[in-house]
């Protein structure tokens, strides 16, 4: 019996070369455990998957478990399954990957699957999943990062080859999960790192297997179930700086129950995160501001200070606050509100999550889970400034302290309100409770029914009371039943404060009293809520018929049905409804749609062990959806895979793509956004040959470029948010590659994969420069009805919803390679690394417009509407070495150098402005010893104490999408977990 034991052992030893590793109780007289279509839930929970993440043997393994309660781990990289022997007949076991609803027994897989373990994820420190993925040559810069302050509502959201996090389907064990109501995406910051067995993402479109809004791909997210024994983990980190302190602990516990043929897992954790501030990285600190192309000097922070700025209504002469009384000429005084800022969020995210089920027998499987996170986010802005929204605040000429004979336009930042808090309260709840099972013979099905609920609250403090703001300054606006008219003029009131408790009489010169800021002052509460119901009903044989053929193998045969609602309602705060902010007016929004839809998935086995035929299949897969909004659409991807040998196999695949807009995109509410953009009356030398064009358009306008100065250069007030009268976009998706595992090196395998994207109608908002540059320009005067301006000429707002634009095309090659060598018993080197090589990426920025080439650009200003940079090189490389109960490993990021882009082409030189990044690497280390119960994790991200590169994106001097990771600086962590 010890003997039997021994063995066992070693074969999984064996395995875990291939990064990955089995912990298994199973007995040497493991007789009754059965075949595919008799196997028992009770032969199943003999194999134990209780290890923690921190431990190499933390990737637990379930065959033939439907997909969503299995969890096979593969190395990071691979494309294909891997194919774990049977301990009893030796003989290959099927897996089911992301991608198909058959599962397989060989060791090939048409579509092209990158597997990450638990493993790898806890090697990087990281205690958001967000922040890891991140790193992935194949995850975009068009997501949702905490290094995204400004906007990014404290979500974590992303991406498949920079096409746009609304485009990507994120799974959590193959079903649909909450998103988040106020981002429309899966919050990955609710979903713990530690609860993850392993994540599944699939390089191709797979809207015909899962739904209209896979069209990038699908991201599988694995979590662990079924466990019978317990750990709790500790981790911590901070940088080396000595801020964003980390601390997480989490814990489970696992219990069989009825000769283990039930199991209950709890599983919970919490999470901090102390954020970072802007002022608290020396290349951060002060932003510029100016655009790269403006033959002005450089410019650092916004011209609208807490002393103001004010320009002739008449004359458009600018002129600066003294501070106490009045004005004087303007002096160039300028305020540098990244001194207030934060660079990173504040995160505290508590979750927990039950998981049961109960097998009758092999018929009937009951299983339910239930997952809840509570998760608060906060960042700080600088002061709410004015700057024309709900509208431009004139002061009369008869205002006192006025002395220069005409109207004056006031931008201000109020100071007294101190500076801007907002955070935001998010409350996720998925619960779901299935039936699965065998139908008859090799027949089986799953049905399962799914509600998910997520509940946002975000506040601004600072946010301010137009209104009153307006009574303290002595102002009576003459439409205060329209706020937001352009044409509003103010009379001057000495005793607009008489009567009303608190109100301090005061002037715009001046400052407000303390009194008379917490009269002024105001802080915005805004609601959302996001539902989802879906009933999924799946039927599945991978052994319909044999082939009647010589070496003929199986027909498999997948069919399934989905009903699924959706709905998001959006209830501002009542002074925000009413334009009473100093914000853009919003209103109540609510919608939703529902869609039915049915699948099938056919799948061939033409040739099975035949001459240079080791394996030949073909798989198509097709959907019908039925929406209540849009009608009905068909979707379909066929694939075929030919293996000559065991070493070396093909594979390719063609799909299509339908996509309705989500309720976020129709139904989300409006907001106001300041985007980096620079007004095109300001700087007309930059344009060159087209200088007299844009010249022409500010004249039409009363504007004399030759003295006009932007109001607060640098950020334009744009309106950004959802529209209901969106259409859908569809796509088209190929791939092909081939997969080498030459038996003559073990441990090694490689693959490459070349993958192209075709989208039409896309679905997504414009750039507030590309507006302005289109309507200035000539090249699309129909962009200048979305401009608005103050009588004196300045910018007041750009309006930039989401609306249908033109096309985008783009294609890459994958390269990917695992290479493991056992030198000793002991010691296991391994080389894994992910390469992409982008060959396009063009977009059609409005329906039939001119095509522009992104490639390799960095789009400072987002002006792409899809992704802030499109590097053409990206690579991932992790070198491990594993000692008995000790393992290192050394992992390096390489992102290629950009140019930047304003949307239309690439920046030329000007002068010495920098107008390029440089190729990045990022460099981290990590140790990890286990020792009996206990298994310790240590390590330092970017060991280097790499800086970003600069960009002047008037935010922080660097891209958070695109160079997130390079934030925090050095920053070293520290893991404990025991198992009991």
């Amino acid at each position: 019996m010890t003997h039997q034991r021994k063995a066992i052992f070693l074969c999984f030893s064996f395995l875990a070369t291939g990064s990955f590793c089995v912990q298994t109780k199973i007995a040497a007289a493991a007789s009754s455990t059965q075949t595919q279509s008799g196997k028992s839930h009770r032969s199943i929970k003999k194999r134990d998957n209780s290890a923690p993440a921190s431990k190499i043997q933390s990737a637990p393994a379930k065959i033939n478990a439907p997909a969503s309660h299995q969890y096979s781990q593969v190395r990071a990289g691979a494309v294909a399954p891997t194919v774990l022997p049977s301990i009893e007949s030796n003989t290959n076991e099927s897996v089911v990957v992301t991608g198909s609803a058959l599962s397989t027994s060989a060791n090939h897989n048409a579509n092209p699957v990158q597997i990450v373990t638990a493993k790898q994820i806890n090697a990087t420190g990281m205690t958001n999943l967000g922040d890891f993925l991140q790193r992935l040559p194949s995850i975009g810069s068009s997501g949702t990062t905490n290094s995204q302050t400004n906007g990014g509502g404290g979500a974590s959201c992303t991406d498949i080859r920079n096409l746009g996090q609304s485009r990507v389907l994120v799974l959590i064990d193959g079903k649909r999960t909450s998103l988040n109501g106020a981002s429309a995406c899966v919050d990955l910051n609710t979903i713990p790192v530690q609860q993850i067995a392993s994540i599944e993402i699939l390089k191709d479109g797979g809207s015909e297997l899962y739904g209209a809004d896979a069209v990038s791909g699908v991201i599988n997210i694995k979590l662990r179930h079924d466990l019978t024994t317990g750990n709790i983990t500790i981790k911590g980190g901070v940088t080396g700086q000595g801020d964003n302190l980390t601390g997480q602990i989490s814990g489970y516990k696992g219990w069989n129950f009825d000769h283990d043929k039930g199991n209950i897992t709890v599983f919970g954790s919490y999470m901090s995160q102390g954020g970072v501030l802007q002022r608290n990285r020396s290349w951060a600190a002060n932003a510029q501001t100016n655009n790269p192309t403006s033959s002005s000097g450089v410019l650092h922070g916004s011209s609208i200070t807490g002393d103001g700025l004010f320009y002739g209504n008449n004359t458009g002469n600018a002129y600066s606050g003294n501070g106490s009384s009045g004005v004087t000429d303007y002096n160039g005084q300028r305020y540098q509100y990244g001194q207030a800022q934060s660079l990173e969020n504040a995160l505290q995210n508590s979750t927990m999550s039950v998981d049961a089920h109960y097998a009758v027998n092999r018929h009937f499987d009951f299983y339910m889970n239930s997952r809840y996170s509570h998760k608060t986010s906060n960042y700080y802005m600088a002061p709410e400034p004015i700057a024309g929204s709900p509208t431009t605040i004139l002061l009369p000429a008869n205002y006192p302290g006025n002395t220069t004979g005409e109207p004056l336009q006031v931008y201000k930042r109020m100071m007294e309100w101190g500076n801007r808090r907002f955070e935001t309260a998010l409350d996720t709840w998925t619960s779901m409770a299935g039936l699965k099972g065998d139908i008859v013979g090799d027949w089986k099905y799953d049905v399962s029914y799914t509600y998910g609920m997520s509940r946002e609250t975000d506040q601004t403090e600072g946010a301010g009371n137009y209104l009153k703001l307006l009574q303290e300054w002595g102002l009576e606006p003459s439409n205060p039943g329209n706020l937001q008219d352009p044409n509003t003029t103010f009379t001057y009131n000495p005793n607009s404060c008489a009567g009303s408790a608190g109100c301090q009489q005061s002037s715009a010169f001046s400052t407000l009293s303390q009194q008379g800021a917490a009269y002024s002052n105001y802080t915005t509460i805004n609601h959302s809520l996001y539902q989802l119901r879906d009933l999924n009903l799946r039927i599945n044989n991978n052994h319909v018929a044999k082939m009647p053929w010589k070496n003929g193998g199986s027909f498999g045969l997948a069919m399934g049905m989905e009903h699924r609602g959706e709905s998001l309602n959006y209830t501002p705060d009542p002074n925000v409804v009413s334009g009473n902010t100093l914000t853009n007016t919003q209103g109540i929004t609510s919608g939703g749609f529902n869609v039915t839809e049915g699948y099938l998935e056919g799948r061939l086995e033409l040739l099975r062990n035949a001459f240079l035929a080791r394996d030949l299949t073909i798989d198509a897969q097709g959907r019908y959806s039925s929406y209540s909004t849009f009608g009905s659409t068909k979707n379909w991807k066929a694939s075929i895979n030919w293996a000559p040998t065991q070493d070396v196999s093909f594979r390719a695949t063609l799909g299509t793509s339908f996509r309705q807009p989500n309720v976020y995109e129709m139904y989300g509410g409006q907001a106001l956004s300041y985007e980096t953009a620079t007004d095109p009356c300001a700087q007309v030398s930059s344009y060159g040959t087209l200088s007299n064009a844009v010249q022409a358009s500010c004249a039409k306008r009363g504007i004399n470029t030759a003295t006009f100065t932007q109001a607060g250069s640098g950020q334009v007030a744009t309106t950004t948010g959802g529209n209901t009268k969106l259409r859908p976009e569809t796509g088209r998706t190929y791939t092909f590659g081939a997969v080498l595992t030459p038996r003559w090196i073990k441990g090694f395998s490689t693959s490459v994969e070349f993958w192209h994207y075709t989208l039409q109608h896309m679905i997504g908002s414009l750039g507030t420069q590309y507006i302005l540059d289109s309507c200035y320009t000539g090249a699309d005067s129909g962009q200048c009805s979305y401009i608005t301006r103050n009588s004196g000429g300045q910018l007041t707002n750009v309006n930039a919803i989401d609306e249908n634009l033109g096309n985008m095309i783009t294609s890459g090659i994958d390269w990917d390679l695992s290479y493991h060598l056992m030198v000793t018993t002991r010691d296991v080197f391994s080389i894994e690394n992910n390469f992409q090589r982008l060959l396009s990426y063009k977009q059609q920025n409005t329906a039939g417009g001119p095509w522009y080439n992104y490639m390799g650009s960095l789009l400072y200003q987002n002006t792409a509407g899809e992704t802030s940079g499109v590097p053409i090189t990206r690579d991932y490389l992790t070198l491990s070495w594993q000692h008995g109960p000790l393992s290192v490993s050394y992992m390096v990021n390489y992102i290629s150098g950009m140019r930047w882009n304003n949307g239309t082409a690439n920046l030329q030189p000007v002068g010495t402005q920098r107008i390029k990044t440089p190729g990045m690497y990022l460099q981290d280390l990590s140790m990890t010893y286990n020792f009996h119960r206990w298994a310790f994790t240590g390590g330092i991200q970017n060991i280097a104490n790499k800086k970003p590169p600069f960009v002047a994106s008037a935010t922080d001097n660097s891209d958070g999408g695109m160079y997130g990771s390079y934030y925090n600086g050095r920053y070293f962590f520290l893991q404990a977990g025991m198992n009991f």
